[in-house]
């Protein structure tokens, strides 16, 4: 899963990707510090890893992994190549969701590339950017789909999709806003437009305003008409806490009155948007987490691991981890007729430890 951080210069965007990925990204007050993006790789935190661990003595752990990108700060006039925003623009498409961080709190020592603090004016501004880089990239498509319909008439579907799409854009929606029937998806998701990927909405708040402000209630408004996810986070307070171990972390945000890290409201954000779970395989050698999507069944959670265990699926052997837990005992879970065999239609569910049964 690769999530983009995205919002205008100086709103926190790297000193949260900073903390969140401990990567040391730049972080400067002035505009397009970040040029090329940066990238970091954070582990997901999961304590039923570390209890099937010790249960196994296993050797190895491999959690799950999401992939943060650090896009530099888009500003007015990106999708016409305004500060570097054609280069900028690019690396969003390779996003699965954008994670906006909006400025919520006010500094007289940070910069405001607009003259001061306004969130509504900011999320409008980066909306309207990748709108309009949407439409550019319709325009071109929509004119080059018309010429090969002529002589191809299965182009005639795609066609009405593309045309579907571009009044919305031009009405100042994303295409998210659109609603598209399992077949037509497919083909919308191949297009890469910005504006239909989910959007989560990191707002960022001074150290003393976790619970809120005057500014937050904005943001969640929008957020709610658009069905996205919204948290408040300090990204000065979270680059703190980056650096403290587990037991640290956990009593410095206690005394926060608070029980989530920004990392951790994140995470459960994306997996929710984007609709994840994980399952988790177990044993002396290895204990790991597969994340993929919520519905899945049992033979394409397997290509998960290997296309051979999709390919040569037999049955599944699943436990689930609260009852593996409580029994102790792998044994006694089977004795207990709590060690299912599931085929191909089982559908796997989040915590489900699986061993794969497969011939190729």
């Amino acid at each position: 899963m690769k999530l983009g951080i995205v919002g205008l210069p100086n709103v926190g965007k790297s000193t949260l990707f900073n903390s969140l990925t401990k990567a040391g990204a730049q972080a400067a007050n002035y505009p397009f510090c970040t040029i090329d993006p940066n990238i970091g790789v954070v582990a997901v935190p999961d304590e039923r890893l570390y209890a099937l661990e010790k249960f196994y003595n296993a050797e190895n752990l491999v959690p799950a992994a999401i992939e943060f990108v650090d896009i530099a700060g888009l500003v007015r006039g990106a999708s016409k190549g305004e500060g570097l925003g054609n280069k900028f623009l690019a690396h969003i498409r390779e996003v699965d969701a954008i994670v906006h961080v909006v400025r919520c709190f006010d500094d007289g020592n940070v910069i405001h590339v607009d003259g001061g603090v306004d969130p509504l004016r900011d999320m409008e501004t980066i909306d309207l950017e990748l709108i309009f880089a949407d439409m550019e990239v319709l325009e071109r498509r929509i004119s080059k789909t018309q010429k090969s319909a002529k002589a191809d008439k299965t182009l005639a579907k795609e066609l009405e999709i593309l045309e579907r799409i571009y009044p919305i854009l031009e009405s100042g929606k994303p295409a998210r806003s659109i609603e598209f029937e399992p077949e037509e998806d497919a083909f919308v998701k191949s297009l890469t437009l910005l504006t239909y990927k989910p959007v989560l909405y990191a707002v960022n708040v001074g150290e003393d305003e976790l619970a809120g402000n005057e500014y937050t209630a904005v943001v969640k408004a929008k957020a709610d008409t658009e069905h996205s996810e919204m948290f408040i986070v300090c990204a000065k307070i979270e680059e703190e806490i980056s650096t403290l171990e587990p037991d640290e972390k956990l009593m410095f945000l206690e005394e926060l009155g608070v029980t989530e890290s920004g990392l951790d409201q994140i995470i459960a954000a994306s997996y929710k948007t984007l609709g994840l779970m994980s399952f988790l395989t177990a044993g002396p050698k290895e204990v790991r987490a597969w994340t993929i999507p919520i519905g899945t069944k049992a033979p394409q959670a397997a290509g998960k691991i290997h296309t051979d265990f999709e390919r040569g699926f037999i049955k599944a052997e699943i436990v689930n981890f609260d009852d593996l837990m409580r029994l102790g005992a792998y044994n006694a879970a089977r004795e207990a007729g709590l060690v299912r065999l599931e085929g191909k239609d089982y559908v796997v569910r989040d915590g489900d430890v699986i061993l794969f049964r497969f011939n190729v």
